[in-house]
């Protein structure tokens, strides 16, 4: 043994306070690492990791036999920290203590503190008798919703004929998960949304279903998994499917962790694949075959009678008629495959696919939609690669949709110091780069050129002080839609974090974005403008006992030409959760005035389990929900949530089919959680 891990040892020893620290740190909610890695689409599902992380919670993750893909299912490591434990794992062999992953490298306090809840270190590796209880685990979830109020859309239109929404009000979801140990898991999905009909016709299960059964091996066989699944490689250019994160406060997660295959288990209704997949290995290369084949919602083009298609729709809601239409009305089949090999410090791979449809995409009638894709059919390629050099970490990907365009992206990551860390990514992407599973990194949504250069800064220049930073500036060299002519912008962003006691917390945000948008001259021909939004956060976070307390505000401005419009928002977070009780609840009272959509100010809130939601404050009012959840027994739980916003000044929430009459919108939602 090292003599620095025996001092190591012996100041464990003499500071019992780290096993505390790491207990009080179990109930950090898991907002604060939704928050950081926002997803790169809006309302997305988050349960795909929420669900990860529980897991992992409850069942801590063995340092001393963890790979690297399971490694990666923290999204606070960057490749450039699970690196640096890998090596320092092989050099000094298995751990004797969790708390000794301070000694590793690039591990800051942060780092640590966000880590512990989650993993364990046992140096046995036989199975024991007692165990094996726990290697079988089932959950399931049953979650009902309901807006109070009836909007607009509910309403018959004219006497004797239905109203716009085919369905109840209620939103229902039912989740079911099964565990055997690691090796085997199975999921089932059932969804209905607000407004939708339970049953969609012509089936019997409710509007939205999804299963899926995933095996891992110890042997040539990786992963096979059947059902509804997600491929993720590379940078997310050629083929992402699935949770991916966007330009956030972790400026190291920007940098893509693929990994691979991976059974899918999210309430998002179109991105994943549905059909079969095997990941082979063949020593360090390993082969993953795919094929998908299941029907899609899509934007049907009137003037060809149905025949051709604009575009997918990625909503998920049939509630109106003309939703139903555009429900399942293409079908669509992808197959190819993904090889990469695996080494010490490099890793490379390419994947080649094949996307067709039962129906032609059509270019819309815009300018803007010159390029679009058209036809029945796309083959994408693509080489990626990453490679760890010391304290450097350098990852890329270059795809290409065959017989038309490019995209690339490239990027290093360098622990330049423990305190300090750099994030460098430049991105290209052609306007006739074409691919239906791309989430490559970008300011604009999938499928517009673009080009860019981000650049991105951690310092962590004590054990209490955290400052992130970063630079985006983006250029689109095509129209896009709402700005007619090319344009350029920038997306800069500060946040400063200092926790001078375990219990408390200051982090305060600035970011300022501009990205053009044309002038609001009702006229034919716009001119491009800057359009800037502007804000500044406040949060204060203090735990005394059972109790959290966040209190933050946020101010917003949004400039374009002569306009200015302003946004405020103010809210009061309290979080109970007594150990060893029953009963936990969480609140928040919000205040906001903005003066439109323009400047309206978002935040996560707390939601029911495995669910967080993203509200947007707009116009003037008030907004209060409470969380409660009453443990009925040892492995059953019931949560219940209500909130409402309160409006100044209005005499109606919301527009058209959702309208709500009235100055008030609130709901109430129910779940029941049983685990056996």
């Amino acid at each position: 043994m090292s003599s620095k891990r025996t001092a190591f040892l012996f100041l464990i020893i003499a500071l019992p306070v780290c096993r505390l620290y790491a207990q009080a740190e179990e109930e950090t909610e898991l907002e604060e690492i939704t928050e950081s890695v926002p997803a790169q689409e809006e309302d997305f599902d988050y349960s795909e990791l929420t669900e990860r992380l529980a897991f992992y919670r409850k069942h801590p993750l063995n340092l001393n036999t963890a790979t690297r893909e399971e490694l990666q299912a923290f999204v606070f490591l960057n490749p450039v920290q699970i690196a640096d434990f890998l090596n320092y794992r092989g050099a000094a062999g298995k751990l004797i203590e969790v708390q000794e992953i301070q000694t590793v490298p690039s591990f800051d306090s942060e780092t640590v503190r966000k880590l512990l809840p989650f993993v364990m270190v046992s140096r046995g590796s036989g199975l024991k008798i007692n165990d094996l209880k726990r290697k079988s685990e089932s959950s399931l979830i049953l979650n009902w919703g309901e807006l109070l109020q009836k909007p607009k859309g509910y309403f018959p239109s004219d006497t004797g004929k239905r109203s716009f929404y085919t369905g109840s009000r209620s939103h229902l979801l039912t989740r079911y998960r099964y565990h055997y140990d690691k090796n085997l898991f199975a999921a089932f999905t059932l969804e209905k949304d607000a407004g939708e009909r339970f049953f969609s016709k012509g089936t019997v299960v409710p509007d939205f279903w999804s299963g899926t059964i995933s095996i891992k091996g110890e042997g040539w066989i990786k992963k096979f998994v059947a059902g509804d699944y997600s491929l993720q490689f590379g940078q997310g250019l050629c083929l992402w499917t699935g949770l991916s994160f966007g330009k956030g406060a972790a400026i190291a997660s920007l940098a893509r962790q693929y990994s691979g295959l991976k059974p899918y288990t999210s309430a998002n209704e179109s991105l994943f694949f549905r059909g079969v997949s095997s990941s082979v290995a063949f020593g360090k290369v390993l082969v993953t075959p795919f094929l998908s084949y299941r029907k899609l919602d899509a934007h049907q083009d009137s003037s060809f009678s149905g025949a051709g298609v604009t575009s997918l729709s990625q909503s998920g809601l049939h509630r109106s008629e003309s939703e139903i239409k555009n429900h399942n009305s293409i079908t669509g089949m992808v197959y190819g495959s993904n090889i990469e090999y695996t080494g010490d410090a490099l890793r490379f791979g390419g994947v080649l696919y094949r996307t067709g449809f039962d129906k032609p995409f059509l270019p819309g009638k815009y300018l803007y939609n010159k390029f679009d894709f058209s036809g029945k059919s796309v083959t994408n390629s693509s080489v990626y690669y990453n490679y760890n050099w010391e304290n450097v970490y350098f990852f890329g990907e270059a795809a290409h949709s065959l017989g038309e365009g490019f995209a690339v992206v490239n990027g290093a990551m360098a622990a330049l110091s423990r305190q300090v860390s750099v994030v460098l990514l430049y991105r290209s992407y052609s306007r006739n780069f074409y691919s239906f599973f791309s989430q490559g990194i970008s300011e604009s949504t999938s499928g517009t050129p673009e080009k860019g250069f981000y650049s991105g800064l951690t310092i962590t220049p004590n054990s209490k002080t955290e400052i992130s930073l970063y630079a985006d500036f983006f250029n689109f060299p095509w129209l896009r839609f709402g700005v007619d002519g090319p344009s350029r912008g920038y997306d800069l962003f500060a946040q400063f974090t200092y926790s001078p006691a375990k219990n408390l917390k200051l982090t305060l945000r600035y970011k300022n974005k501009d990205r053009p948008e044309n002038d609001d001259e009702d006229q034919t021909v716009h001119y491009v403008q800057s359009a800037k939004r502007e804000s500044v956060r406040a949060e204060l976070e203090y735990v005394k006992g059972a109790f959290r307390f966040r209190n933050r505000v946020e101010a917003l401005y949004f400039r374009k030409d002569k306009l200015l419009d302003k946004g405020f928002m103010l809210y009061q977070d309290i979080i109970c959760k007594p150990l060893r009780k029953r009963i936990s609840a969480s609140m928040r009272y919000a205040i906001f005035d903005t003066d439109s959509y323009n400047s309206a100010v978002y935040a996560f809130e707390n939601n029911l389990l495995y669910t967080y939601s993203v509200s947007g404050y707009q116009n003037s009012g008030t907004r209060f929900y409470l969380n409660a959840k009453y443990r009925i027994s040892r492995n059953t739980d019931l949560s219940a949530r209500y909130s409402v916003t309160s409006y100044i000044n209005m005499d109606a929430v919301g527009s058209g089919p959702d309208q709500v009459a009235g100055r008030k919108k609130s709901d109430i939602n129910m779940q029941v959680s049983i685990r056996f």
